[in-house]
């Protein structure tokens, strides 16, 4: 062992002549600790909601979208969706028809998103219809049979918990494209039976959406043979801009594309702030426990000013005297930093096996707190705490390195 990391040591388990000396190193250590655990849990819950947000999203959406620019949709879509389903990275295309509609089951009633789909395709391209937890998706398939006098339908959960609404019943479905008669316009109406009601877990899509037959959703706009949307599934979803204009290019004028990275620019740029935020304010704890540090090391060298004149001499060179100090430090925020990073990645390992915080879907998209532990937060946090705590053992190790040992010793 190196002879200052050896006095080191002896120092921070000697008995102290000032039991406040003591007291301070052990609130250094307590203060890293603290900060270092807060760290790597707050980055922890930082990178699950990310993750699991891009999951859900990337999982209920398309990877991108066509459209017409005039927004009046497409007809004669299949040879279109059949041409561009040979695309280089397209690994699938799916149409679809987007409406509002108004949906009641007795005196309930709420607004929603239809999707009128082919579910064959629809499947290939999202995961929403693989979410269902009560009754099957099967219904929407043209050969499933039943359900031949009331349609089929496929809501979200928390759509049916408004609606009161079971696998079974019957709902309401209002079109505001309506109909012109002699006495004005009256929207269209059509009642549906609810096949299957899916839980994603992501509130936005539970809430409001819900899924038809394709030629169901036609019939209920007044739309024969018109979709407002092909949908597709790439095989590099960060690449989803390049192969988007390469989409746009292969349809011709008169298109679009939305990828789920426009869509979706906002949350992850909020997302990415809120974590450079949570890192600099939970840095200020291992700053402040850095100059706890600072102090514990002054104390510690007024308390051995007479050992070091000693040390001094019988030989002991400055650097040595200041690499005992700066050892000391560094020992310090390395129990500190060793403690608070098992503390953390513990606590962050409960809560991504347990989900046992619940968070309001309706307000955080999700019903559990995440958590997303990562090495390289680790490696980060560490740095940080370990190079915070040396900065602040600069001043007492210098001070200590500049004692002159007459002077020291003179009334000894």
């Amino acid at each position: 062992m190196r002879f200052e990391l050896f006095i080191a040591r002896r120092y921070l388990r000697a008995r102290r002549r000032q039991a406040v000396v003591g007291f301070v190193t052990g609130i250094s250590v307590i203060g890293v600790t603290a900060g270092v655990a807060a760290l790597i849990i707050a980055l922890a819950i930082t990178n699950g909601m990310r993750r699991d947000i891009q999951e859900r999203l990337v999982g209920a959406t398309a990877h991108v979208e066509l459209l017409r620019v005039a927004g009046d949709g497409m007809r004669d879509w299949q040879p279109l969706m059949e041409r561009l389903s040979h695309l280089k990275n397209v690994q699938a295309v799916a149409p679809g028809l987007y409406g509002q509609v108004l949906i009641s089951r007795n005196a309930k009633s709420g607004g929603a998103l239809i999707k009128g789909i082919i579910p064959a395709d629809e499947v290939k391209v999202g995961d929403l219809l693989q979410t269902v937890k009560e009754g099957s998706a099967q219904a929407l398939n043209p050969s499933s049979g039943g359900y031949i006098s009331t349609p089929p339908l496929v809501i979200g959960d928390e759509l049916a918990k408004s609606l009161g609404a079971e696998v079974g019943d019957t709902l309401l479905v209002t079109s505001p494209q309506g109909e012109l008669t002699p006495v004005g316009l009256v929207p269209r109406y059509q009642r549906f039976q609810v096949a299957g009601i899916f839980a994603s877990g992501f509130y936005q899509y539970d809430s409001a959406y819900a899924f038809m037959r394709l030629a169901d959703a036609q019939r209920l706009f007044s739309e024969p043979d018109l979709v407002s949307v092909l949908s597709f599934r790439i095989r590099d979803l960060y690449q989803a801009a390049d192969i988007g204009r390469s989409i746009e290019q292969t349809a011709g004028p008169g298109f679009q594309t939305t990828n789920w990275m426009e869509q979706n620019r906002e949350l992850f740029r909020a997302l990415k702030l809120e974590q450079v935020v949570t890192f600099i304010v939970l840095a200020l704890i291992i700053i402040v426990a850095a100059l706890n540090i600072l102090i514990a090391l002054t104390m510690m060298v007024m308390e051995k000013t007479r050992d070091i004149a000693v040390m001094m001499s019988f030989g002991v060179r400055a650097d040595q005297i200041r690499g005992i100090f700066l050892w000391q430090g560094l020992l310090i925020s390395s129990i500190g930093t060793g403690i608070g990073l098992v503390l953390g990645y513990a606590i962050s390992f409960a809560g991504s096996q347990y989900r046992f915080i619940r968070l309001d879907a309706s307000v955080y998209s999700l019903d559990y707190l995440p958590f997303a532990p990562k090495i390289a937060d680790a490696l980060i946090v560490a740095a940080v705490s370990l190079g915070v705590a040396l900065l602040a053992t600069l001043y007492p190790s210098r001070s200590a390195a500049r004692i002159l040992p007459a002077e020291a010793l003179r009334y000894e």
